[in-house]
């Protein structure tokens, strides 16, 4: 048996380090609008040369911040760091090994199909699908949808509802009506009382029963447990109120709150996009972000000539800090705001007519597009939002694998689904389409899939298998 021995061995091997500065920069990119403003505000509290210039005045943050001394080496570096983002990932792509084709697809995947939770207002889109929404309807109740607050209830009131109808109060009362039909139960509520409403008639009370009376009229007694008080103003019992209140406790005041509760931070768009003329316009929310500026003690410090050399290093480290800083800011503006522009151009369809006309896109496509890594789509688009005339989307969300038709092209997994959902509505609820049915269906489409992609989709979609949809398989 032999005796085991240490060997020393040498490897030569490159290995790329990222400069504090680039991981900072890096951080700034990927960060929400939220985050951002907390990595904001911790760097105001820990460089005593940045401060936060007033909205008031008219001179951009970028030209604040290249105001005061000239600093050429520091200077020279905020021009290059465009460039040392490229050359970075750059670098990244020439020392990788290459990849077969199934670890390309697997890559692709990664990047195109990141897991997330549903939002409410996805999950309540994929259910128009189901419904005989007429082209009328349809935009109205994406409209509802996409102001939905994050308890459930509608922010708007009836005279923006109305617009959104054309002045027709018909539509207004349909589409209003059927974005409260669907699930979460209590949907689409303008308050408290309409939010129970909607939930006790669901479960059988109606307008009249004692526990729609009480919602109705009596909340407050009931907080304060004041039973007797509702009996005697409603003519009931006081154990009738009691099984009332029963009832009502099991409700759900916030029904969307269960969507909220996979990302609690409030949205702030960072983006919206509107039609002007027969364009459509990004505009940039740079109200999100405190306005930055080199604080101008600090560069009048620099002209003096009795400071010692530490302090006249320290400031100008700190200034060579702050400047990097409010550079990688605007460089993140500008990454997502091209990103922006060339989502709205790819996607006009969808802007036009609605989700189920999403074009396939990835973030390889993107990349080449805007001459960047696919790293950095991937930063830029993560945690940001884009309001657009169908509801607030994460840009992460116009980013969708496509399939392949028999024409060579491809048509996005979003067309794909509405139309699974669209052939669920329509089928006799005698006789539903098994998930072969609908795949040939759909073939004669154009949309060839397989019978276990097609099941894949609707259980995302949420929908039952044909044996469960069937009329009285529940009973």
């Amino acid at each position: 048996m032999s005796t085991p021995t240490l060997q020393q061995i040498q490897k030569i091997g490159l290995q790329q380090v990222l400069s504090p500065r680039m991981q900072q920069s890096l951080r700034i990119l990927q960060a929400p609008s939220l985050d951002l403003d907390a990595m904001v505000r911790q760097e105001l509290e820990s460089n005593p040369v940045l401060e936060e210039a007033p909205r008031s005045e008219e001179d951009s943050s970028e030209e604040t911040a290249a105001e005061g001394p000239s600093l050429p080496d520091d200077l020279e570096a905020i021009a290059q760091l465009d460039d040392e983002w490229r050359e970075y990932f750059n670098q990244a792509a020439a020392t990788a090994p290459r990849t077969d084709a199934e670890t390309e697809e697997r890559r692709q995947a990664f990047f195109d199909s990141i897991a997330r939770p549903e939002t409410l207002q996805e999950h309540l889109l994929a259910q128009i699908g189901l419904e005989d929404a007429d082209d009328a309807l349809r935009p109205v109740c994406e409209q509802i949808i996409g102001n939905l607050d994050e308890r459930g209830y509608l922010s708007a009131g009836e005279e923006e509802l109305l617009g959104w109808a054309g002045g027709n109060r018909a539509i207004a009362g349909r589409a209003l009506a059927m974005v409260q039909s669907f699930d979460p139960v209590g949907v689409g509520a303008r308050d408290l009382r309409e939010c129970l409403a909607l939930q006790l008639a669901r479960l059988g009370h109606g307008a009249e029963s004692a526990a729609a009376r009480i919602a109705r009229a009596h909340l407050e007694d009931l907080a304060e447990r004041r039973f007797a008080a509702i009996a005697g103003a409603l003519g009931l019992r006081v154990e009738d109120v009691q099984r009332a209140a029963g009832v009502i406790a099991t409700l759900d005041p916030s029904p969307g709150g269960r969507f909220a509760a996979n990302d609690a931070r409030f949205i702030v768009p960072d983006l919206a996009v509107q039609k002007d003329g027969d364009a459509w316009v990004v505009l940039q929310n740079d109200d999100a972000l405190p306005r930055l500026r080199i604080g101008n003690a600090y560069k009048d410090l620099l002209g003096e000539t009795g400071q010692s050399r530490e302090v006249r290093d320290y400031i100008h480290a700190r200034i060579r800090s702050a400047k990097f800083f409010i550079q990688s800011i605007h460089q993140r503006q500008r990454t997502i705001l091209r990103i922006a522009q060339e989502i709205v151009r790819i996607q006009r369809d969808f802007l036009e007519h609605g989700r189920e006309r999403l074009r396939p896109l990835t973030m390889a496509e993107m990349a080449k597009r805007l001459g960047v890594h696919e790293t950095t789509v991937g930063r830029a688009v993560s945690g940001k939002f884009m309001r657009t005339p169908h509801g607030v989307f994460e840009l992460k969300w116009f980013f969708t694998p496509g399939v392949k038709t028999p024409h060579g092209d491809a048509i996005s997994v979003a067309r794909v689904k509405a139309a699974i959902s669209g052939l669920i509505g329509d089928e006799s609820p005698d006789r539903p389409l098994s998930d072969q049915e609908i795949a040939a269906a759909l073939d004669r489409r154009g949309m060839p899939i397989a019978r276990r992609t097609v099941a894949k989709y609707r259980e995302e979609l949420g929908l039952l298998p044909s044996h469960d949809r069937k009329r009285g398989a529940a009973t």
